[in-house]
């Protein structure tokens, strides 16, 4: 069984490389996760693909872990380099942010999205 980070680690890649399918197979059939760019959050399959379609229409997200920290309460905090562009390639944010997730029974049960604190 794969740890959390390897799980993790491997949802970043299959999200970067636009494979929804193996990202949802990563994921727990009723996933608790947030919608960065409409606001309010999805659950589901279902409504992940939707979403991530939806964005993907739009724009070009890539985000690449910098760090995995276990959080206080169990879940995992991932330091994340975020570049969002538009379907030209220009660059509307590059930012670091904090994904936490929540892993229960090796799938990914809800994720939420945390701005990084300036130091």
């Amino acid at each position: 069984m794969q740890t959390d980070r390897e799980l993790l680690a491997s949802a970043y890649k299959h999200f970067n490389t636009r494979d929804i399918d193996s990202v949802l197979n990563l994921m727990h059939p009723d996933v608790d996760w947030p919608n960065g760019m409409e606001g309010g959050r999805v659950h589901g399959h279902h409504a992940v693909r939707d979403y991530w379609t939806r964005q993907w229409a739009i724009l070009d997200p890539h985000v690449e872990p910098a760090g995995f920290a276990s959080g206080p309460d169990g879940r995992t905090i991932v330091q994340v380099h975020q570049v969002v562009r538009d379907l030209t390639g220009k660059v509307l944010v590059d930012h670091m942010v904090q994904h936490i997730y929540l892993v229960q029974d090796g799938l990914i049960r809800s994720m939420e999205i945390r701005e990084t604190p300036l130091s």
